[in-house]
């Protein structure tokens, strides 16, 4: 039955453009960054006098906007980014902020804000014990992972408390990797997918035995007609399109599609709306699409390694004429008219010669469209192009009818606020033990740990059924990156049967599996530390963690070596941080399409990975570990109370191991 109230239909904005025509085009809401601390470094984003029109536009059209804020925090980000919320307050009074770091969580409220909070996908709220925990910091929605089936909502739905809810992505890019468990761009040259800068390594074609393709280049997401099953559950309220790096063109046209599909929905309409709605989503110049995993009977896989994944419409392919024994400009012959300032794209996203350009004169079908490019980027003839924004005359009027009534709206001066963080005072931490952290146990013997190093091991219903109550309490459990709705009740038993069996100490590797520990029982109340992947980078994140109950925490190995010398000494709990070993570059659910698990593959430039099964979910690794033992005497100068180092078994065959990487540390973390 659908639900009385249809949920709203929330559109992206890169730029001024792209908002009015999600306006246009009939969103109820719209979400967007800012200059600064946005998930989409490369969208043109806004500054605040703009949001205060936006929001005026919006409020008198009965629209919402909230404010993709959905970026890491450095230490050091904390004080710019609580005046920019004061700001923000002050001046636009958007409906919502979109966070990914849970320090904001206190940040926004001290520095005044009054609208919701919101948790972003990169936030990573996987499974339905999250929800409590969220809840209680004050967070009014949570955006849901791409990765959940429609069976895995419903039940997210059903152990939803009352007041919570859900955020859906229903149209646009996928990623290979789970959002937030990303270190790919990161860890090849310091640009993190979580601060917004991801440079799209799982676009580029990799080899294996023989074999190359784009394994990881994830088609785009599109649930079209299933938006009316999706407006049956009661806590899912947005239905979201991703495209901030989009155009005008695609969000007009998508949101569009969806407007008249939800408009249609229960009435004698909707089979004609669904015909009108999915011609639109065919003209709205995207990628190929898939419903990914939303439907479980239906095959899941998100990627065509032997197709490309660009978005676009192909228009033609890269000529050269001869004058004089000279190649001339490059050109193509359209198989479509092409309007000035429609926009071109050049090749795939891994070629050397990939470009954006506009087109400066309108040229007729089978005309002469010559393009002007750098000479680092001359494509060689052949080279495919692709039409991925269009500037129709229709489409133009529409927009310039919406930038009036935006004119109209009211103008705000945005002068700089002055405002200072509360935290906890730091502690001085005392030296602790390490940490040696394994998949199992060195020949599926038990280990005694020594004064220095506590034995890890990633916990599974293997790894605690093989350890004795003896060893029990000396073994640090660790869960997993991600726990997924279908296996939250596994988790809970398997924690209270490692309770029960003596284990004291766990390390939770997203804030959230706080949720999964009963609380009753006060003479089994474990020693939680907030692990690596919770992403941990500032002071604020970590008096969030001690109010939900965490003893000790990771820091993010993200960050740079300055950074990370910043941190212990600003921090209320002690602190630790991976030292070494192998950290995975991505954590997928999507399973290796064409690409064998435990076996090398090959990068463009030569990288060596591999990737491996564990639960259900999918590690990739790069052959070569991270390792800062070289700094581990300042570390500990500067604060850091314990170290761990990842251990993995290589597969067999793999390249000989030629270097170490020390991550981001002589970076700056972009």
């Amino acid at each position: 039955m659908i639900q009385s109230s249809l949920p709203e239909l929330l559109a992206p904005a890169g730029d001024m453009s792209c908002f009015l025509a999600g306006m246009a085009a009939g969103a109820d809401a719209t979400y967007l960054g800012l200059k600064n601390f946005s998930a989409r470094a490369g969208a043109e984003n806004f500054s605040t006098t703009e949001l205060a029109r936006m929001v005026d536009l919006a409020n008198k059209n009965g629209r919402k906007i909230y404010v993709a804020f959905n970026s890491l925090i450095k230490g050091s980000d904390i004080l710019s980014a609580g005046r920019l919320i004061k700001r923000l307050q002050r001046d636009a009074q958007p409906h919502g902020l979109i966070i990914q770091d849970i320090g904001l969580i206190d940040v926004a409220r001290q520095a005044g804000f009054e609208g919701e909070l919101h948790l972003s996908t990169l936030a990573n709220i996987s499974h339905p014990r999250d929800l409590e925990a969220v809840q209680k910091l004050g967070v009014q929605r949570v955006v849901l992972p791409r990765e959940l089936s429609i069976d895995e909502i419903r039940q997210m739905d059903e152990e939803a408390p009352e007041g919570m809810d859900f955020e859906m992505f229903i149209h646009g890019a996928l990623c290979w990797c789970v959002s937030g468990r990303c270190y790919w761009s990161s860890y090849l040259g310091g640009k993190s997918g979580l601060r917004g800068r991801c440079v799209q390594p799982c676009r580029r074609i990799y080899k294996q035995k023989g074999r190359e393709g784009r394994f990881f280049s994830c088609q785009d997401l599109s649930l079209d007609v299933l938006v009316k099953t999706l407006a049956e559950i009661p806590h899912v309220r947005s239905l979201k399109i991703e495209g901030r790096k989009k155009g005008p063109h695609y969000v007009y046209h998508v949101v569009a599609a969806y407007r008249m599909l939800l408009d249609a929905l229960g009435t004698p309409d909707w089979p004609h709306a669904k015909k009108d709605a999915e011609a639109l989503l065919e003209m709205a110049l995207g990628r190929p699409v898939t419903r990914a995993r939303f439907l479980p009977q239906k095959d899941a896989r998100v990627s065509t390694p032997d197709e490309p994944t660009s978005s676009g419409m192909l228009v033609g392919k890269i000529q050269f004429e001869k004058k004089n024994g000279v190649p001339s400009l490059p050109f193509i012959k359209p198989r479509l008219e092409l309007l000035p300032k429609d926009l071109l794209r050049i090749g795939y996203e891994d070629e050397p010669w990939h470009d954006t350009v506009p087109v400066t004169r309108r040229t007729p079908k089978a005309g002469t469209c010559t393009l002007r490019l750098a000479r680092h980027k001359m494509p060689r003839s052949g080279v495919p192009v692709f039409l991925i924004d269009r500037r129709e005359p229709e489409l133009v009027h529409i927009l310039q009818d919406w930038e009036k009534k935006l004119e109209a709206c009211r103008k705000v001066e945005s002068p700089l606020v002055e405002w200072t963080p509360h935290l906890p005072r730091p502690v001085r931490a005392r030296r602790q033990q390490d940490y040696l952290v394994r998949s199992s146990l060195p020949q599926g013997r038990e280990t005694r740990s020594s004064r220095s190093v506590m034995t890890a091991l990633w916990m599974s219903a293997n790894t605690v059924r093989a350890v004795s109550r003896t060893v029990m309490p000396r073994i640090s459990w660790w869960l997993p990156p991600v726990i997924w709705p279908d296996e939250s009740a596994l988790w809970q038993r398997l924690i209270v049967e490692a309770l029960r069996g003596g284990a004291t100490h766990f390390v939770c590797n997203a804030p959230w599996q706080a949720g999964l520990f009963p609380l009753e029982d006060e003479k089994r109340r474990p020693h939680l530390t907030a692990g690596p992947f919770c992403n941990v980078s500032n002071p604020a994140a970590v008096a969030v963690l001690a109010k939900m109950g965490f003893e000790a925490a990771f820091a993010s190995p993200e960050l740079s070596g300055e950074d990370y010398l910043a941190l212990p000494r600003q921090c209320c709990l002690p602190m630790g941080m991976v030292l070494s070993g192998y950290w995975p570059v991505g954590i997928s659910r999507h399973g290796m399409n064409q690409v064998k698990a435990n076996e090398a593959f090959f990068s463009p430039k030569g990288e060596a990975f591999w990737a491996r099964n564990y639960g259900h979910n999918l590690w990739m690794y790069p052959a070569w570990p991270m390792d800062l033992s070289a700094h581990r005497q300042e570390l500990e100068a500067a604060g850091y109370a314990f170290f761990a180092r990842l251990e993995e078994n290589l597969p067999p065959n793999m390249p000989p191991l030629r270097r170490t990487s020390e991550f981001n540390w002589n970076g700056s973390l972009l």
